[in-house]
């Protein structure tokens, strides 16, 4: 990892929107390459006043904005194959389609199943054939995974794409986290509030056979995300801190699935002051350097980026004088070596190796009573309640 490794320690800020309102930034996502020509352009970003802002992806200044859900957001995701298309999911019971080009316009397609499903989470195929979205535990009882055809006519169709199919016996409380394989069309994984990370095959068809293994994670999960070399490692970071990594290539032999697993993973990389991290934001795979990343943060706006492998966590670099609260989102953008990342301060930052800011000053905290109106940390109030499975190696 050593050339990431300096690029990451290198890194300073080199952009910084400036916010209207208070508003937390909740997710974001990059515009993938329309050609090996053309790097992307656009940044989008989920906001919690139920908006979604554009963003070029270099000034970090605005391009547009889409105010068409009325509840929270949970997530922003620009397809695969079709970079103008943009992807996101709401508790309002819809998952819609914008088109980028057309910024501020109503979305060009709109995804609903069943009127009691509020969505929690969602995800598209590396194909862009198919849609899932995750739903909160519905009268106390079950959570589902909803499956549409994604492919989006141009037609304005009420109900959005045709309903494939639901899975509803895997979970038993809100679905945090829906992640498809980036390469493998069929392979997806779930996380939910009852601790487990189910991981499915979905050319197996029906829900019983497509369940390939369960991995309980012992708490609530927030965030998951697939690593390794062949990507078939799974990290899992849990709404208290928790961290656990699965590899998914020993389901049909007689090895642990666990490479590393702890209940509480904010101690395990003692910060130079002798501190440890509050809280951890999220993981990205680094597919260049083979390495995964593990982003940690302080309540101060403070972030820690670390290493993680079958030793744990490793510090790597600290970055200080960017947000003033907690950061909920990241992405690593690989083609530029730069770093994006948005907080519970409204703010959207730009590092880069060497960066030097063009604006003045530390921005002031933009939290409000408005803004905190959103739980820092979703679903940490959650249990887990029915008994857990152990890991099921294979169907």
């Amino acid at each position: 990892m050593e050339g990431v490794e300096e690029k990451l320690r290198a890194l300073s800020i080199a952009r910084r929107s400036h916010p209207e309102e208070p508003v937390y930034l909740l997710d974001v996502s990059l515009q993938p390459a329309a050609s090996s020509s053309d790097q992307g352009s656009v940044l989008a970003v989920a906001c919690s006043n139920f908006s979604i802002r554009l963003h070029n992806k270099d000034t970090l200044s605005l391009l547009g904005e889409y105010g068409g859900h009325s509840g929270a957001l949970c997530g922003v995701n620009f397809a695969h194959t079709s970079p103008d298309l943009l992807f996101s999911g709401s508790a309002d019971r819809t998952v819609r389609v914008w088109d980028v080009r057309r910024p501020g316009t109503d979305a060009v397609q709109v995804f609903r199943s069943d009127p009691s499903h509020r969505y929690c989470s969602f995800g598209v195929s590396c194909s862009d054939v198919v849609l899932c979205a995750g739903t909160e535990q519905v009268n106390d009882e079950d959570s589902f995974l909803v499956f549409w055809d994604a492919r989006v006519t141009g037609k304005k169709v009420e109900g959005g794409g045709r309903v494939l199919g639901v899975y509803s016996e895997s979970h038993s409380d809100d679905i945090t986290q829906v992640r498809f394989h980036p390469r493998n069309k069929d392979r997806l994984a779930s996380g939910s509030t009852d601790g487990l990370v189910n991981v499915y095959d979905l050319s197996l068809g029906a829900e019983e056979e497509a369940l390939l293994a369960t991995c309980n994670s012992g708490s609530s999960a927030g965030s998951v995300c697939w690593s390794g070399r062949d990507l078939n490692q799974l990290l899992c970071l849990s709404h208290d801190e928790g961290l656990h990594l699965w590899d998914l290539s020993q389901l049909d032999t007689d090895e642990p699935l666990t490479i590393f697993s702890t209940p509480d993973a904010r101690s395990l990389t003692p910060l130079p002051d002798g501190g440890s991290i509050d809280y951890l934001v999220g993981g990205s795979w680094l597919e260049e350097a083979q390495r995964l990343l593990v982003v940690g943060g302080m309540n101060s706006g403070d972030l820690h980026l670390m290493e993680c492998d079958e030793k744990g966590l490793r510090l790597l670099s600290s970055l200080q004088g960017g947000h003033t609260s907690m950061v909920r989102c990241f992405l690593w953008d690989a083609v530029a070596d730069a770093l994006v990342t948005g907080g519970e301060d409204a703010q959207l930052l730009l590092w880069k190796p060497g960066g030097e800011e063009l604006t003045s000053g530390k921005r002031e905290s933009m939290k409000s009573a408005s803004a905190l109106k959103l739980k820092s940390r979703p679903h940490k109030k959650h249990g887990y309640q029915r008994e857990k499975k152990t890991v099921v190696k294979s169907l």
